[in-house]
């Protein structure tokens, strides 16, 4: 439910902030002439290094003529168009044509690989999060698992991009990552390539009154699907307004910004729900909410941990911000960055950060991240086997209850059905959360 009437629109559309792949935040240029015909205003006109520019050309010309082999200029000066990205901030890149059509790709919600959100650290590749129902997730792949070979190749001073490259594939091929978790000893994981068909947004009633929405990605389309939720959630729940909601968000690596606002408004009514700020005026957005409710107020926990990222902390943030939820869970990865793709010649394209965002109070998450409000770590339960006892309503000849209510013996606490928050603490504790406010609310 965005309004476009909110902002803006500035030259320089902001389309997508997302982590997807590459673990970046980016918007992109409508057209590629308009970045041509019209660049960027810049107060900065220092005259052209000419000593680093001749330097530059010598070097091309020594590698061209003393390289063991020959290197031909397109290959050098693609290479050197890299390196000079690459130095600048982890998520700033130069796209190749199949580079650029994947980064499109994956705010579609499909594309081929293993299912798994990437970043860097310390010069290894580091998981940033799986994605849920894929061969990563499957295979038991966490957040902040360090990838130290791909198919026995070692990714200590890999680049992103490169590492992202090959482990994606025809489906059905296989691919063995060596992976060190917390400090422990390398293990192997094979995991077969698939399709990744991401949906972004799965609900379900907890119990009666009490909903769970999950936000896995932030899709162009997440917007309006977590509104439809919300309507299923109600339907479900017998045309009355829930109890409570948790939003999880936990493991969510970011995705479209737009989708990251409309997901905010949905519990909002009215506010800023975030701002960006850069050196150019182009890169500075602002987005409110409006006063429709689609949540109808339902008390709200929202649920994150370190795989939280980017558009995921943008509706943390805000919510936090505007006490329209209790954040729950742990610290979020802290991606506050945004990078604009501007199209290029020949399908390629510069990815390149041009703002950080900040939440309504004028925080910057870039390297800190959301701070929940409770702190739950996450942990494994085991639930203790039910003995044979005995209650008064197995005895004979009992007395049957004074006020009409039916009689409940043992027989009668069976083992239920398994639920989600049966086998997860943390959202054990934020349902428990949500049924104490209603209990001191009187509701």
């Amino acid at each position: 439910m965005l309004h476009l009437r909110r902002f803006a629109r500035p030259s320089l559309v902001a389309l997508a902030v997302t982590l997807g792949s590459y673990g970046l935040a980016w918007a992109q240029e409508p057209a590629p002439q308009a970045a041509a015909a019209e660049p960027p205003a810049t107060t900065d006109k220092a005259p052209l290094p000419l000593d680093e520019l001749r330097t530059f050309a010598e070097v091309l010309d020594r590698i061209k003529a003393s390289y063991v082999e020959p290197v031909d200029d397109k290959t050098l000066l693609e290479n050197a168009i890299k390196g000079m990205l690459s130095n600048l901030d982890p998520h700033s890149a130069y796209l190749e044509p199949d580079a650029f059509a994947e980064l499109q790709e994956s705010t579609s919600g499909e594309f081929g690989g293993l299912g798994i959100e990437v970043g860097v650290e310390d010069g290894f590749i580091k998981v940033v999060s799986p994605i849920d129902d894929t061969p990563a997730s499957r295979a038991g792949i966490e957040a902040g698992d360090l990838i130290i070979k791909i198919d026995g190749k070692p990714t200590k001073g890999m680049s992103m991009m490169d590492a992202v490259a090959q482990m994606r594939g025809k489906p059905g091929s296989d691919i063995t990552l060596t992976l060190v978790r917390e400090g422990g000893k390398p293990y192997d994981v094979k995991l077969t390539r698939a399709v990744i068909k991401v949906k972004s947004v799965k609900s379900q009633l907890l119990e009666p009154g009490y909903g769970y929405l999950r936000v896995t990605q932030f899709q162009v389309n997440t917007g309006e699907e977590v509104g439809k939720a919300l309507a299923r959630l109600k339907k479900d729940n017998g045309g009355k307004k829930l109890s409570g909601l948790v939003l999880d968000l936990r493991n969510n690596p970011g995705g479209v910004l737009q989708a990251a606002v409309e997901v905010s408004d949905h519990f909002l009514t009215k506010g800023l729900i975030v701002y960006t700020k850069g050196r150019i005026a182009n890169s500075e957005l602002r987005f409110s909410a409006d006063p429709a409710d689609a949540s109808e107020g339902v008390p709200l926990v929202v649920l994150i941990n370190g795989g939280s990222a980017s558009a995921s902390e943008i509706v943390a943030g805000a919510l936090q911000d505007h006490k329209r939820a209790v954040v729950m869970g742990t610290d979020s990865f802290g991606k506050g960055s945004v990078q604009t793709v501007l199209p290029l010649n020949n399908d390629r394209a510069l990815k390149l950060t041009t703002a950080l965002y900040y939440t309504p109070s004028g925080r910057s998450i870039q390297a800190q991240g959301i701070v929940p409000d409770i702190e739950v770590a996450r942990a494994k339960l085991t639930r203790e086997q039910a003995g044979e006892m005995l209650r008064e309503a197995d005895l004979a000849g009992h007395l049957g209850n004074g006020n009409g209510g039916a009689d409940r013996p043992s027989s009668s606490f069976a083992a239920d059905k398994a639920r989600p928050q049966d086998e997860d603490y943390q959202l054990g504790q934020a349902l428990n959360l949500l049924k104490g406010l209603n209990l001191t609310r009187g509701q």
